[in-house]
């Protein structure tokens, strides 16, 4: 351990020898833990720092899990599973939809594209 960390876990140790950390907020309660397994470990820190920020918007966060459940799909081979992925990527879809509305770019012709390609992916 270096110097600054021998520094910190003795502040650390002294705050909560001294109660310092009881009553606060949401003590006692489940810390709300995001799954950031498919995030590089040398990229967590920052990324989850720009997610807390707001630089990582939720229409970001709806497109990579809805890539991830196209990729599920593909790869699915059990018929039931099958069926509970694209719920779940209709749910999403339709989560993104809702918001691209509320910014008014459904009426840009790159969204009326996209979602022409999407339609006919899933006739």
């Amino acid at each position: 351990m270096d110097f600054s960390s021998i520094i910190s876990e003795d502040k650390i140790r002294k705050a909560y020898m001294d109660g310092e950390f009881d009553n606060l907020p949401g003590y006692g309660k489940p810390l709300k833990l995001d799954d950031d397994s498919a995030i590089p470990e040398d990229l967590r820190m920052a990324y989850r720092v720009m997610k807390n920020s707001g630089f990582i918007n939720e229409e970001t966060e709806i497109k990579k899990e809805l890539l991830t459940i196209e990729n599920l799909l593909d790869n699915c081979e059990d018929e039931e599973q099958r069926v509970i992925y694209q719920k779940k990527l209709n749910e999403k879809q339709f989560r993104l939809n809702q918001i691209l509305k509320n910014r008014k770019t459904s009426h840009s012709a790159v969204f009326k594209d996209y979602q022409m390609k999407l339609h006919n992916k899933f006739k």
